[in-house]
Order: C-alpha cells, then sequence, then structure tokens
C-alpha cells in the first residue's frame, strides 16, 4: 500500500464499542432480489459475500419491519420472527468475510408496494391514528430485535429518501395537526421517537455492542420540502442521542446547498460545522477512486461508503491495500454481470 492510503485504513471505534477495520464502508442499495417470502436470496448471499471481504462495515438493503412497509417486490424482509433465520445467513455471509454486518431498516410509507399512487401522498401519514404511529414506532423496535438475534452488529435507521421518517419531517407529506405534525418541532418527534424505541430496544436485548446509525437527506425539493437549515436542526437533535454516526444520502459528496446554508460551501461542511464535534459522520457520492476517498477523508469526515464504485469494483479495498490503486475499474459493462457478482433484478435497474 502506498503510505499516502493509510489513512482510509485506520480503524475506527464507534461509542457504542463496536470497531471498523477501516474508514470504508458498503453503502445500503437495493437488490430487488429476496424471495417471495422476503427471506434474503442465495443471489443476494454471493453478491455480499463478493463485496464484504475488504470494507470495513458492511450496510445492507433496507429491510421492511412491516409487510405493509415493503417499498417493492424483492425486497427482504425483519418484520417477523420468521425472518429471523434468513437474517441470520445474512449476517454470516458478511461476518465470514471479515466486515462488520449493519441491517438497514425501514418503512416505506406512502410508497409502499401495495399502495394506490394515484392518491395524494400526504393523505397516507393524515389516514394514520394514534395507535398506529405508536405501533409504528414499536415495529422499528422490533426489527431490531431481529437484527440482534440474527447476530448483526447494528442496525442503520432509514430516514432518508421520501420513505417513512423522512414523510414525517417533511411539511409535504405531514399535514397532521396532532401532536405528530403541525410545526417543525412536531414534525421530529417521530424520527426522534423510532430513535429512543431502538436504542431503547438495544439496551435490553443487545448482550454485546451494538451500534445504530441514521440515514438522513440533507434537502428536499419541492416548495415545502425541507431545507438544509431544517435537516441541520434535526441533526442536531440527533447527536444528542446515544447514536454512533449519521449517514448523509447524497449522489455527491461536494454537493452545495439549495436553500438553508450558503452554497459558498458543501452541504458536508455545514453539516460538519453543526454536529461534527457530537456524532461521526459518514459521506457518500461520486467517490470512485483511491485519490477521491482521499481528498473526502482530509475534508475532515471520519467515514466514508461506497456505492456504485463497489458495484463495478468489488476489490476496490484490495487494490488499494496491493498498491494496484490504478487498477480501479470504475466503469460498468455490459457483459459485467456474472463477473461482478450482481442479481438479475438488480441487474435490470442499470
Amino acid at each position: 500500500m502506498k503510505a499516502q492510503y493509510k489513512p482510509l485504513f485506520e480503524p475506527y471505534v464507534f461509542r457504542s464499542g463496536v470497531k471498523i477495520k477501516n474508514r470504508i464502508s458498503m453503502a445500503p442499495m437495493t437488490t430487488k432480489s429476496a424471495y417471495d417470502d422476503g427471506s434474503v436470496s442465495e443471489d443476494e448471499l454471493n453478491y455480499y459475500s463478493r463485496r464484504a471481504n475488504g470494507v470495513g462495515m458492511v450496510i445492507t438493503a433496507c429491510a421492511h419491519v412491516t409487510l405493509d412497509g415493503k417499498a417493492w417486490n424483492g425486497g427482504f424482509g425483519a418484520d417477523t420472527d420468521v425472518t429471523i433465520p434468513s437474517l441470520t445467513r445474512l449476517a454470516s455471509t458478511l461476518k465470514k468475510q471479515g466486515t462488520t454486518a449493519v441491517l438497514q431498516i425501514f418503512h416505506a410509507g406512502f410508497q409502499n408496494v401495495f399502495r394506490d399512487r394515484t392518491s395524494p401522498q400526504h393523505e397516507y401519514l393524515s389516514a394514520l391514528n394514534s395507535g398506529e404511529i405508536d405501533q409504528l414506532i414499536t415495529d422499528f423496535g422490533e426489527a431490531t430485535r431481529r437484527a440482534i438475534a440474527a447476530g448483526f452488529d447494528g442496525v442503520e435507521i432509514h430516514g432518508a429518501n421520501h420513505y417513512l421518517i423522512h414523510q414525517f419531517f417533511s411539511a409535504q407529506t405531514n399535514r397532521r395537526d396532532d401532536h405528530w405534525g403541525g410545526s417543525f418541532e412536531k414534525r421530529m418527534k417521530f424520527p426522534l421517537a423510532v430513535v429512543d424505541q431502538i436504542l431503547q430496544t438495544v439496551k435490553q436485548h443487545a448482550k454485546k455492542p451494538f451500534l445504530v446509525g441514521y440515514r438522513i437527506s440533507p434537502e428536499e425539493t419541492g416548495p415545502l420540502g425541507f431545507t438544509m437549515a431544517d435537516s441541520l436542526e434535526l441533526m442536531d437533535q440527533l447527536s444528542y442521542k446515544e447514536l454512533d454516526y449519521l449517514h448523509i444520502s447524497s449522489g455527491d459528496f461536494w454537493s452545495v446547498p439549495r436553500r438553508g446554508a450558503p452554497a459558498t460551501n458543501s452541504r458536508l461542511h455545514w453539516i460538519m460545522q453543526k454536529v461534527g464535534d457530537r456524532i461521526p459522520v459518514m459521506g457518500i457520492g461520486s467517490i470512485q477512486t483511491a485519490d477521491d476517498a482521499l481528498k473526502a477523508l482530509e475534508s475532515g469526515i471520519p467515514l466514508i461508503a461506497l456505492g456504485r464504485a463497489l458495484l463495478m469494483e468489488p476489490d476496490w479495498i484490495k487494490k488499494i491495500e496491493l498498491g494496484n490503486e490504478s487498477e480501479i475499474i470504475t466503469e460498468m459493462r455490459y457483459s459485467d454481470q456474472n463477473r461482478l457478482v450482481i442479481p438479475a433484478p438488480m441487474w435490470n435497474v442499470f
């Protein structure tokens, strides 16, 4: 390994005590390849096994916490205890490759696969009664309990990308006027309640260090969409919880704010300035080469996630370790599916 890349391989210990062997994580990417019963398929296990050897942490594709929170056909679940054996196989496959295994959990909200997509988005949250909302919070805790039972090292709460938790935070989709909506402060209540429930579940059921991360979108389009200033306030609240990291969902590590913060610096700059001294931040987006990753790390971000880079180059870490970083593949060819061990439903999305 060339000396300049050594910072990428420094271990990191989270607040929970979970330790990862380097600063690079595999980002959660939807595979759409689970079996019809919601269990993880052999194709998915092979896909993860091919990429897990090298990265410090693998964050899986999102697992729905209730069946009606499933976003697409081919998604795997953490919605009943019946899923535990399947999740155990996934966790075991990852950990056998020497990586830290993290299960991302979510509920699709109005984006669920069973929903009538012609109805207004905001009607989904408006129709929920208080008991149903309480149950959804419990469901996130139960999915966490199953992740612990399955042998995962942690969970990542999917609070981004217009799914349920994001929907509660957004004024575009949360038109409630009760405890769960009607003001900015009340729109933060559901995300924070989910975090509290999960952290309580970890304290009750985990017998060894177990991390909890939170993925968040930094901004939202639309006239009622939340701004950079809004998400910074939510991140500030999250930073005082016993979370292990914030994962910033972005297509470009260096992207700048549209609203709510000056475009003179990147979104990640403003996030680090707001909460970086209290909670580790994970950045992602358009990082393809070793030099891209090093530049990102040198900006002050302690953790980096790779998505498409690991799809195109499963040996991304190994090649840097061996001093062959110039051989990292950054393009995908139509003939590459078998070589890259990508399940057909996922491959057909490209």
